[in-house]
């Protein structure tokens, strides 16, 4: 028999052993050939370390059996759950389906699976053996060393591929996997980076991607009225696609800010948790976690935080890479109390925990890592070959039992791994019926099975799954997004651990009542970056952090428009106390018994007694010589203009109307100018006539009863013609003066009811009786030398002096109030007692004390003897000679009593 040599044995990587020759055949194609990298051959031998399971047709499968081993080695310990509970999953996937009649008769599915060692790169280099079949390999210029050609073994071809588990894995193997057209279904891969069909074309999942789990998340922050949360992925496609799907989703939804978005490196330096931690803190009002990172980061994030002696402190929300695992949390549970984590629905296959619990060193042969299993399961030691014994290990006796003699609880994603084998056995059964149909077996035209067929059968599927819900494709070969959300609960509980406390599937159903927090308080905890505002503020917000702000309250006049902005309340309206709109300002007036109306009122009332006493006593005593002497006619005028006076207040006090508007600006300027206009005429006619007599003895003009009245009414007319302008200008109305009230505080702001009378109308309405008395004054100085037998001169000077000094205190109290809220009160009150004591200064200079010698006295009230014009002139002419030349004033002559009545 020709010797040959193995295919295996042709060449090393950089150099073909003696006796085999090799051209130029490029070093990539070589790897894929032989199934084989650089590390893989060092460490491997011939063959990457697999099971291998007999079949028709050949499944690959994809399973984290180990963790990711320290820098320069590929591998670490055994992963008990996410590892070696998965790939048993698919082992018990295939037995139930090669056991059923109905799914793929007379067809046998096989396997091919291997470990990825959570590490891309090293899955990559094993993945390699599913394409190697796949390689058009030209062996005609390989020669043995008798010249004959070598014996290459037919390799098994994998027409499917079951994993993997972490999406960077995934991400890596789908680019080999797509270039031969293999078709790849994840149980575990949720980054939304393979959706993309462009690029990721022969990849679909059982898993929902994680841009449905990244708007689960957005929804479950939202519910708990958090606002700012920080970001912690871990380095690689699965954390950083996924962190990148939650700011996009809470970027479009808006109300969410991110405080930080930290990346979690591969492979973290000494204390890198601990800056990680720091770094959180620094955003200490961030207290929402957002986390996407593998178990091993997030146990390493706890711990940090514990170190840090801020358990309790932060609120985290894991992607399902937590789900509801113990292993991240184990020994940090205080830490972890109150994190809300998500998982795509699942449900527990009670065949399979009936399956595994059944496994044994014995009956477990195929399960080429079984022994490490359960070695690190029961803490024990097996005696094999080649390993030495560790003194203080128990060793293993073989009958320990899963479930008894150790704690053991189904993995959450075993559901998907079954699924996904279904799956694809499915794709198969459904291709085999269209394209060998009556066949019992494979049948030509599926020998080889043709990728990118098998791929549309794939995306056409749709089963109830092991657990009875729904398996399906989207066109993107993407699961329906169903998740159960979880929070693990240490205090006020009988049995800590996770507990489901809502669901989502396209939306979000939160039991809220069922949460509880660090310390068992069932009260949500804030993450926000400010609290809300109180009512009456309005935002203020931080320029580039949309849900950071500072809160300003509404002052003045403002109210809280919406949460931004402040508005002014209208003109005639005042915010309410918590500044959440207007309401409409009080109107006020002067009452009756307002301490500012009192004494006016008061005034004005005794004056109009007294008043009406002197007219009623002038009335009564018409006749007798003082009420004569006193010139009747004016009189009566003048105590008329002195009632309207002090009737004046009783107007300014009224609650302001149309017609009470009308009577004020007719009155107020009317009685002053009636009483200045009486006492003007009066100053006028003493005037004249002794200034005629000192000239000539005839009588001057205009000094009869009947022509001082005319002059009276002339001067009066003015007044009335300047009110009637004044009507047919303006009519008279009322208005609300929101101005005068206003104060700082809007509690005290009143609208002030009042006739429209500015302050500047009611100087010109009692400018022209200020003239008249200013006239009267002068007219009072130049008779200041009228002998005192002329007795009503020097009355009336005294009167016009004091009545000088009242307006001119009246000036600078009226209008050195106009700024004062109680501006209405003051000037109401000051005018209208300076007008009273004004008529009450006539009043009694003028006529009472007539009225007191009228009662008291009427022995005085007799006729004296009439002298003509000519003797008056006379006598004064000489009196004015003798005063001249006596000094310091000596005695004056008898009284002389002009008569009046001519």
């Amino acid at each position: 028999m020709t010797s040959r040599c193995h295919a295996s044995r042709l060449c090393c990587w950089f150099r073909p052993p003696l006796g085999c020759h090799v051209t130029m055949l490029p070093r990539l194609l070589w790897m894929l050939l032989l199934g084989l990298g650089p590390q893989s051959w060092a460490q491997q031998g011939t063959q990457p370390h697999s099971i291998k399971i007999e079949g028709d047709i050949t499944l690959g499968g994809l399973f984290p059996v180990h963790a990711r081993g320290p820098a320069g080695v590929p591998c670490g310990e055994i992963k008990r759950e996410k590892g070696i509970h998965r790939m048993e999953a698919m082992l018990y996937a295939l037995d139930q389906i090669n056991s059923d009649p109905d799914l793929l008769p007379n067809i046998t599915l096989g396997a091919r699976i291997l470990d990825t060692c959570s590490r891309d790169t090293y899955a990559l280099e094993q993945s390699l053996t599913f394409v190697q079949a796949l390689i058009q390999k030209d062996n005609s210029d390989v020669r043995c060393s008798n010249g004959e050609p070598p014996i290459i073994p037919k390799p098994e071809r994998t027409v499917g591929v079951i994993g993997a588990s972490g999406s960077s894995v995934s991400i890596m193997v789908a680019n080999v996997l797509r270039l031969f057209a293999i078709p790849q279904i994840s149980y575990a891969s949720t980054a939304p980076e393979l959706s993309d069909k462009s690029r990721y074309e022969f990849f679909s999942r059982v898993v929902p991607p994680d841009s449905y789990q990244a708007q689960a998340m957005v929804d479950i922050v939202k519910a708990m009225g958090w606002n700012y949360v920080s970001t912690l992925a871990s380095e690689g496609n699965y954390g950083e696609s996924g962190v990148d799907a939650f700011l996009q989703i809470s970027r479009e939804a808006g109300g969410l800010c991110i405080a930080q978005s930290i990346k979690i490196p591969r492979e973290p330096k000494p204390g890198g948790f601990d800056k990680i931690i720091n770094r959180l803190m620094e955003t200490s009002n961030a207290r929402g976690v957002i986390i996407f990172a593998n178990e091993d980061d997030i146990r390493r994030v706890l711990e940090a935080a514990k170190r840090a002696n801020l358990t309790g402190h932060f609120l985290f929300v894991g992607s399902d890479s937590w789900g509801a695992k113990i292993s991240p949390i184990l020994h940090q549970e205080e830490v972890a109390e109150g994190a809300v984590t998500i998982l795509p629905k699942r449900a527990s296959i009670d065949g399979f925990d009936g399956y595994f619990t059944s496994r044994s060193l014995e009956n477990n042969r195929r399960n080429i890592w079984f022994a490490e299993y359960w070695e690190d399961d029961f803490k024990c030691k097996l005696t094999r070959p080649g390993i030495k014994y560790e003194p203080g290990r128990r060793k293993c006796t073989g009958e320990e039992r899963i479930a008894q003699d150790s704690q053991y609880e189904q993995e959450g994603k075993v559901q998907f791994v079954i699924d996904a084998v279904y799956a694809m056995a499915h794709a198969l059964h459904s291709m085999h019926r269209d394209l060998c149909p009556g066949s019992m077996g494979l049948c030509e035209k599926m020998d080889p099975v043709e990728g990118r067929k098998l791929l549309q059968y794939i995306r056409s599927v749709s089963f109830n799954g092991s657990a009875g819900t729904g398996v399906m494709f989207n066109e993107n070969g993407d699961a329906p997004g169903r998740y159960d959300i979880f929070q693990y609960q240490l205090s006020n509980t009988t049995n800590p651990g996770y507990r489901c406390i809502g669901q989502w599937t396209n939306h979000l159903r939160l039991n809220a009542e069922e949460m509880q927090w660090s310390g068992g308080d069932s009260v949500v905890p804030d993450s926000v970056c400010s609290f809300p505002c109180e009512l009456g503020e309005r935002k203020k917000m931080v320029k580039g952090v949309p849900c950071c702000w500072h809160c300003e309250l509404c002052d003045g006049y403002q109210y809280q428009l919406d949460e931004l902005n402040c508005n002014m309340c209208p003109f005639d309206m005042r915010p309410f106390p918590n500044r959440t709109g207007c309401r409409p300002t009080p109107i006020i007036k002067l009452e009756w018994s307002s301490p500012w109306a009192i004494i006016p009122v008061f005034l004005a009332v005794l004056g109009i007694l007294v008043t009406s006493g002197c007219i009623v006593t002038f009335i009564r005593f018409n006749d007798t010589p003082i009420v004569r002497a006193s010139g009747r006619e004016l009189s009566y005028v003048l105590l008329t203009g002195i009632f309207l006076i002090y009737l004046i207040t009783f107007l300014m006090i009224a609650e302001p109307s149309a017609p009470v508007c009308g009577l004020r600006r007719i009155l107020l300027g009317l009685g002053m100018c009636i009483t200045y206009s009486a006492m003007l005429t009066k100053t006028n006619r003493i005037y004249r006539i002794f200034e005629q007599g000192k000239k000539a003895v005839t009588p001057p003009p205009f000094i009869s009863p009947a022509s001082q009245l005319i002059i009276t009414f002339i001067l009066v007319g003015v007044q009335l013609l300047g009110i009637i302008i004044w009507f047919g200008v303006v009519p008279p109305h009322t208005i609300i003066d929101y101005d005068e009230q206003r104060p700082p505080n809007p509690e005290f702001a009143r609208g002030v009811l009042k006739c429209d009378m500015s302050d500047l109308a009611l100087v010109l309405c009692l400018s022209y009786s200020i003239v008249l008395m200013v006239t009267c004054t002068v007219y009072a100085i130049k008779s200041r030398g009228v002998p005192e037998t002329f007795n009503e001169a020097k009355p009336i000077g005294f009167t016009m002096y004091t009545t000088c000094i009242i307006w001119l205190a009246f000036v600078p109290i009226f209008f050195g109030t106009a700024q004062s809220t109680e501006k209405l009160f003051i000037q109401t009150t000051t005018l209208t007692v300076s007008m009273s004591l004004s008529a009450t200064v006539s009043l009694g200079m003028l006529y009472i004390p007539k009225v007191y010698v009228i009662i008291f006295h009427p022995e005085q009230n007799v006729q004296k003897r009439k002298r003509s014009f000519r003797a008056v002139a006379t006598t004064v002419t000489t009196q004015l000679s003798h005063k001249e030349d006596k000094q310091n004033g000596e005695s004056k002559g008898s009284a002389i009593v002009p008569d009046r009545s001519q």
